[in-house]
Formats: C-alpha cells, structure tokens, sequence
C-alpha cells in the first residue's frame, strides 16, 4: 500500500512540475507579445526624507501609482497564464477521455 501512495506522490510532482513549466512557458510567451512592459521601479522616489521639497508627496504617489500599475498588468498576464494553461489542460483531459470512450 505505501508503494501506491509513493507512487501517486511522485507521479503528482511530476505533474506538478511539468505545469509549472508549462505556465512559465505561457507567462514567457504573453511577456514576449507585450512590446512596452516596463520593469517596476524598485528606487523610491527621490527626496522623500524629512525637510524635503512640496513635490516630494506628489513624487511618491506618482511613483506608488505607477508601481501599482504595473503590478496589475503583471498580475493580469500571470492571470491569463493560468487561465490559457487550465483551458488546454481541459481540452487535453476531455480529449482522451473521448479517446478512451471509442
């Protein structure tokens, strides 16, 4: 009995890794369509210490908002990743059951 569920255990990262390689590839593919993604911004904005300039708080929200920005259009293409990557698992798993029916 402990082979069976050794067995089931290796075979689930098996699968496991295999779909992490399939949604990297995916994100990698969606990532090479976008022709204007920018990186985020990992320096604050400059001049945000005490005795500052007035446009030192403009500075930092603008620098906020377009980190938060990006960060959803990241989300969105690791979002569509998963979505493509579970859609083709579908078709693939409905696939061979149609197979195994004939």
């Amino acid at each position: 009995m402990s082979i069976e569920i050794e067995m089931e255990s290796a075979q689930e990262r098996v699968q496991s890794r295999e779909r992490r390689q399939r949604l990297h590839e995916l994100l990698l593919a969606l990532i090479a369509q976008q022709g204007d993604l920018e990186l985020m911004d990992g320096e604050g904005p400059v001049g945000i210490t005490a005795g500052s300039s007035t446009e030192a708080p403009a500075d930092a929200a603008r620098w906020l908002d377009r980190n938060r920005r990006l960060l959803q259009r990241y989300q969105a293409l690791v979002r569509t990743a998963v979505t493509l990557d579970t859609l083709l698992d579908a078709e693939t798993t409905a696939g061979s059951k149609m197979n195994d029916g004939f």
